[in-house]
């Protein structure tokens, strides 16, 4: 048994462990990128057939349109298994490691998503999955996981003595 891994979760990086383990950003990947593109594609497509079947003030919704939805729901669905999987893979690597205690960041992701420019990539990273996946498979392999608070001062913290700095 290891000591205990800390956990800082990110949107360069997914998640960077104590030890030094880091575990990348899956939707920067080729495959993400061309399925994401792939859904942009599908999404104005389904768009522009609506606006030619529009009749008066009423959409009318065709054979090829409903084909087109069937479409975007398999690549949108695609693209969520991919990455619950990938943070399946990561959070077990990180309970079989068997450290003694898992401490997880209390991260504010409703304000994050206010923010226009990170709200996707907040989004996409599955914040509240991972930590909803490392709280159960902990408790299953009797690791204690530790939340740490929010506005606890981390990084004002003196490593060796414990003093805080203002």
């Amino acid at each position: 048994k290891t000591e205990g891994i800390g956990i800082d979760l990110g949107i360069k990086d997914l998640a960077v462990c104590s030890d030094g383990k880091v575990y990348g950003n899956i939707n920067k990947t080729k495959r993400i990128r061309q399925l994401e593109k792939k859904k942009r594609r599908l999404q104005r497509k389904i768009s522009r057939k609506y606006q030619m079947n529009k009749e008066g003030s009423r959409y009318k919704k065709t054979r090829n349109i409903i084909k087109s939805e069937k479409q975007l729901l398999k690549v949108s669905r695609r693209l969520t298994n991919i990455r619950h999987n990938y943070i399946h893979q990561i959070t077990s690597e990180i309970v079989n490691r068997k450290p003694m205690f898992i401490v997880l960041e209390d991260l504010n992701v409703k304000g994050m998503m206010k923010n226009k420019h990170l709200a996707e990539s907040v989004q996409q990273q599955c914040f509240q999955e991972f930590r909803r996946q490392i709280e159960y498979k902990s408790n299953w392999n009797n690791i204690r996981f530790i939340l740490a608070d929010r506005w606890f001062p981390s990084s004002k913290l003196c490593s060796c003595c414990g003093k805080l700095k203002k």
